[in-house]
């Protein structure tokens, strides 16, 4: 039999269940998924996925149905790419996020700044998504900006168990743990603009 977990759960919960699958005789792979609702709709998933050749090879059929599947390595190493995933994500949200308020406050239109980056190299599904939410307000979670800070700390304890500092993840993990500290959790991750504009002493949108 073959046992496939797509929760984003700790590398080393993960490289455990794989020890117990493989004394029970069972096949495993661990495969978190990014790419949101839209990407499940879809079935456009970036799906990552750890485990054995033989059984990422089992499991490959069934995946390929949600998405794009991707052998990274071990058991263990899905989930390791997925906290890779929202490291990026995180760091990037805060950072299109910083930009909107810029270019607010120096008084250009912040829909047609968005606009006017779009197919340059600051373009990402960040900048066509989630900026987008920042300029409209509408901070309806897809994401909810507790699971961001779940993830990010994650990867922090991890990246401190292979000796690894992460000084740029720090400051973002600190900005999102402030956001759900001030009771944004449950806005979307986008709503990270509201603790950047608390910081400026700016109106909350």
């Amino acid at each position: 039999s073959l046992l496939v977990v797509m929760s984003s759960i700790p590398v080393e919960t993960a490289q455990s269940q794989a020890a117990a699958a493989a004394e029970a005789g069972l096949l495993y792979v661990d495969a978190p998924v990014s790419g949101g609702e839209r990407g499940a709709v879809a079935g456009t998933l970036a799906i990552m996925a750890g485990g054995s050749p033989e059984a990422f090879a089992r499991a490959e059929p069934v995946l390929s149905a949600m998405g794009r599947p991707t052998h990274v390595g071990p058991a263990g190493c899905g989930q390791l790419a997925k906290l890779a995933n929202q490291a990026i994500v995180a760091s990037t949200i805060v950072t299109v996020a910083e930009a909107i308020t810029f270019v607010e406050r120096g008084g250009a239109d912040p829909a047609k700044v968005r606009e006017a980056l779009l197919g340059g190299f600051a373009d990402s599904t960040i900048l066509k998504q989630h900026a987008l939410r920042m300029i409209e307000r509408d901070f309806a979670p897809g994401g909810p900006a507790k699971y961001q800070v779940k993830d990010t700390g994650t990867a922090l304890s991890h990246a401190a168990t292979l000796g690894l500092t992460l000084p740029v993840l720090s400051l973002v993990d600190g900005l999102f743990s402030e956001m759900v500290a001030e009771g944004d959790g449950d806005l979307d991750h986008s709503a990270v603009i509201r603790a950047l504009q608390r910081r400026n002493g700016l109106p909350l949108g």
